[in-house]
């Protein structure tokens, strides 16, 4: 009789700490809240090895340093019982694909168009971690992506969603809209069954990619993703990528936008981020213009300051080289003599796709001297020796 009190003690106990952050969830506006194990994917650090060895993880060097601690929950910090899995819907209200219309425009990433949401959603992360530690009396940790957690799989077997051929989490309450974060506990809590997978014969994703980067359902080849090329990846961007970038400066939305699940997205919250105006449609003329101080100065709080202004620059001078539009030449003529050679490359680039070729051919016989390797192949590959 003693050990059923107990168990139905903790029984209660349980339910009152699990119903406790699912409330506080719920009050700083996560959509979603569920509770995972910390050995519920075992599959996870097999096609993260099989990702990695395949080289399709680029140059994030990162990934592969920390592959043993992604694999497994449990490597990470021995002690954590449950896993909290946090969703915050960041859907656009409108398909983000109509901008590649306008190519005298920039497209940015519907996620970035606000600030960082690392430093949003940690926030409120720390406050239900604190609220939660001084009611259960367990420790916390609280993680968002930059931290070796695979918090995808960890999402879907906590049944938020499930990943979907395009690798992203798919909801069907909320389609691929989705931040998510996650908080692990020494407290013992209930948990959630994982979500099943609900593409069926559907590949909207996989045909919206412009670059290829999905070898098969379910995989991706990173070194072909624009999101990785225009944010991850440090030097030039290789040729054969460049027309298919597009517009697109920083990200892409195309195979998250093609789901045909976002037509389920219920409405956002009252504290979802909402899109700073100035970025949703920016010029690519006025992008042109930042030098570092202006860079840093409009992206202040944006998660697109982290990649620097010569990576920025370089993503708008391939949108300015795919624009057709001539005003924008002497704006790529004076960025061809930046400080940055990646910068000064992709001017080049851009030029010898603006201007008429007896133009270029001026411009080519008036450059100054150049010793920099990767510029030095920029012109070749315009057909200057």
């Amino acid at each position: 009789m003693p050990e059923r009190i107990a168990d139905d003690k903790e029984r209660k106990r349980r339910d009152n700490l699990t119903a406790f952050v699912r409330a506080e969830a719920a009050t700083l506006g996560f959509e979603l809240c569920r509770i995972t194990r910390p050995d519920s994917i075992p599959e996870a650090k097999e096609r993260l090895g099989e990702f990695i060895d395949a080289g399709r993880h680029g140059t994030m060097e990162w990934m592969a340093e920390t592959r043993d601690r992604r694999g497994d929950p449990r490597t990470l910090w021995s002690d954590v019982k449950s896993i909290v899995v946090f969703g915050l819907n960041y859907g656009p209200g409108e398909d983000p694909r109509h901008i590649l219309e306008k190519p005298d425009k920039a497209a940015i990433s519907v996620y970035a168009r606000n600030r960082d949401y690392h430093d949003v959603i940690k926030g409120r992360l720390k406050e239900i971690a604190t609220r939660f530690a001084a009611r259960a009396g367990a420790d916390v940790k609280v993680f968002v992506d930059t931290a070796p957690v695979m918090e995808k799989p960890l999402a879907a077997a906590a049944g938020l969603g499930w990943q979907g051929k395009h690798t992203n989490l798919v909801s069907r309450s909320h389609g691929s809209w989705l931040f998510l974060g996650s908080m692990f506990t020494t407290a013992d809590l209930n948990t959630d069954d994982a979500e099943i997978d609900h593409c069926g014969s559907c590949r909207a994703c996989l045909d919206a990619c412009p670059t290829n980067a999905f070898p098969a359902p379910y995989q991706i080849d990173a070194r072909r993703c624009i999101s990785y090329l225009t944010i991850e990846h440090k030097g030039p961007i290789d040729f054969e990528f460049r027309p298919l970038i597009g517009n697109r400066i920083y990200g892409c939305d195309d195979c998250l936008a093609a789901c045909p699940w976002n037509k389920f997205a219920v409405s956002a919250s009252e504290m979802k981020l909402q899109s700073r105006d100035d970025l949703k449609e920016p010029s690519i003329a006025f992008l042109l213009t930042l030098d570092d101080a202006a860079f840093r100065s409009f992206f202040s709080g944006s998660p697109v300051k982290r990649i620097g202004r010569a990576r920025f620059i370089r993503n708008v001078l391939i949108a300015a080289g795919n624009s057709g539009d001539h005003s924008l030449v002497d704006q790529c003529r004076w960025l061809a003599t930046d400080a940055s050679p990646v910068v000064r490359g992709m001017a080049i680039w851009a030029l010898s796709r603006l201007m008429e070729p007896g133009e270029f051919a001026v411009f080519a016989a008036q450059r100054p001297d150049e010793i920099d390797a990767g510029v030095l192949a920029e012109w070749q590959l315009a057909g200057v020796v």
